[in-house]
């Protein structure tokens, strides 16, 4: 593992990487400013670019035929995209796009995968991140099929508050809507219910945490898979 203290990124996958490892990747990584709803990957599309976030939200979103969508994954510091890369494939199933603008540290493709089957252990220790984040799905999917919709809400503000400094995010209901997969009005009055409990405050596009504690009482969703995340890859400051 690199040196936390030599070490210039803020994702937590560079920052515990190998230096060899590292090394591989460094000539070829590049800094990007990501802006609200950009397209990072699309649904069974190639993927071009590997991008390992610093700030900001990206979402992994699954969508039917019928162009219904949720979301699935949920990438911040802790992560990057193009998982499917690091299982040996060059597609995405599903579309990941900015939820909350941010940066993050790009690679083209062909470089990353250069690198993967250059080294005998980057491969193996992203494999724990993507383990991670197959956890983390399972338990969206667990959730959004037996849970009430403010408890899932609940949940999915934590996510947030983990991954964004100061508790204050801008999230419309629109997108909130895609997020948990119901219509607007629904997200309406989840966000009213925890609002009423004081557990949040919720304005025009923008949503404080009030009562963090709150919410973590309120879901038992949350917590699992962010343990699984210490174990596989190590810790993190989950606030």
């Amino acid at each position: 593992m690199s040196d936390p203290r030599e070490n210039p990124y803020k994702n937590e996958l560079l920052r515990r990487m190998s230096a060899d490892d590292l090394a591989l990747l460094q000539p070829h990584l590049e800094r990007r400013t990501l802006e609200l709803k950009t397209a990072l990957e699309t649904t069974n599309g190639k993927i071009d670019a590997v991008y390992f976030m610093e700030e900001g939200i990206g979402s992994v979103i699954a969508r039917t035929p019928g162009n219904s969508d949720a979301e699935v994954g949920f990438i911040g510091f802790e992560g990057m995209t193009g998982s499917a890369l690091v299982m040996g494939t060059d597609h995405s199933p599903h579309e990941c796009r900015v939820q909350m603008a941010g940066e993050a540290i790009r690679i083209d493709a062909d470089r990353f995968t250069a690198a993967l089957e250059t080294s005998p252990t980057l491969r193996l220790f992203l494999l724990r991140y993507v383990h991670y984040l197959h956890i983390q799905t399972g338990y969206t999917a667990l959730i959004n099929a037996r849970s009430k919709l403010e408890d899932r809400l609940a949940r999915w503000l934590l996510m947030c508050d983990d991954r964004v400094i100061g508790g204050r995010f801008l999230i419309t209901h629109e997108f909130l809507s895609i997020m948990l997969g119901v219509r607007r009005p629904g997200v309406t009055v989840a966000l009213q219910l925890l609002e009423g409990r004081g557990l949040i405050r919720a304005q025009r596009g923008e949503i404080l945490v009030r009562d963090r504690d709150g919410l973590v009482a309120l879901t038992d969703g949350y917590g699992p898979s962010e343990a699984e995340y210490v174990r596989l890859v190590g810790e993190i400051a989950w606030r």
